[in-house]
């Protein structure tokens, strides 16, 4: 069975990274864009769509919506407080917009999830 392809749209390098091993870890494949462009060229063979709405360098909304007109299914990640710019981001197609803090405290099972795939087992260091 091949894993599930998600394009990942974060401009932080290290929230990028972030999520791209908690996408590895929840069993799927990440494919990094840190601009529109980049979305557009890793969106053609991706399955699914994180985009990060904290960014300056590209609209979070735009992005969604590209990615969902794509036929994406699309994860939004932003700041919990910010309600009218989470409620932008589901009416843009996003099938579920998440606080930051929930993908850094329980990123992979919280994407498994999302995913449709097994929650990964927890193994300790």
């Amino acid at each position: 069975m091949s894993r599930p392809r998600v394009a990942i749209l974060a401009q932080d390098l290290v929230w990028a990274d972030r999520l791209s091993r908690s996408v590895e870890a929840a069993g799927g494949e990440p494919a990094r864009a840190k601009t529109a462009a980049e979305l557009d060229r890793v969106l053609v063979c991706a399955d699914h769509a994180i985009v990060d709405l904290t960014a300056r360098a590209y609209d979070g909304i735009v992005a969604v919506r590209r990615a969902a007109d794509a036929g994406r299914r699309v994860l939004a990640v932003g700041q919990h407080d910010d309600v009218p710019l989470r409620k932008r981001a589901l009416d843009a197609g996003a099938d579920k917009v998440l606080a930051c803090r929930k993908l850094f405290e329980d990123g992979p099972a919280t994407i498994a999830t999302w995913l449709g795939l097994p929650a990964p087992s927890v193994t300790a260091p």
